[in-house]
């Protein structure tokens, strides 16, 4: 069964990329549109991972990382950041958050799929 993963992204053309570079993967791909609806397919779908944009409105990606990762039912899923927030103080507070890797768009899709592979095992 091919492993699952969530998009979490506000904006429609970041999430046809994300569907393009995982689908090449053969990776099943669901999106949520912003921060609260990721947390409610998060707990839903249990994804096996779960690419996570920040500037969204309403819960931004920060909040939306802390919810999952501390859920007592979704904290096992891993959460890499994909952002267009290229700070230094960014990506450390994602790490707090309990992101596990924080990439800049445009990303580079081998970098990100290399990654990925690490967290599904």
């Amino acid at each position: 069964m091919p492993h699952h993963i969530l998009i979490v992204d506000d904006s429609p053309t970041d999430i046809e990329v994300m569907k393009k570079i995982l689908g090449s993967q053969g990776y099943k791909t669901s999106t949520a549109m912003g921060g609260e609806e990721g947390i409610r397919k998060a707990n839903e779908l249990k994804p096996d991972l779960v690419i996570m944009d920040i500037v969204m409105p309403g819960t931004d990606g920060f909040k939306t990382t802390r919810k999952i990762t501390k859920g007592a039912d979704t904290k096992t899923i891993p959460v890499i950041v994909v952002s267009s927030k290229d700070l230094e103080t960014d990506r450390a507070w994602a790490k707090m958050q309990g992101a596990k890797e924080y990439f800049v768009k445009p990303v580079n899709a081998e970098e990100l799929l290399k990654t990925i592979k690490k967290y599904l095992v």
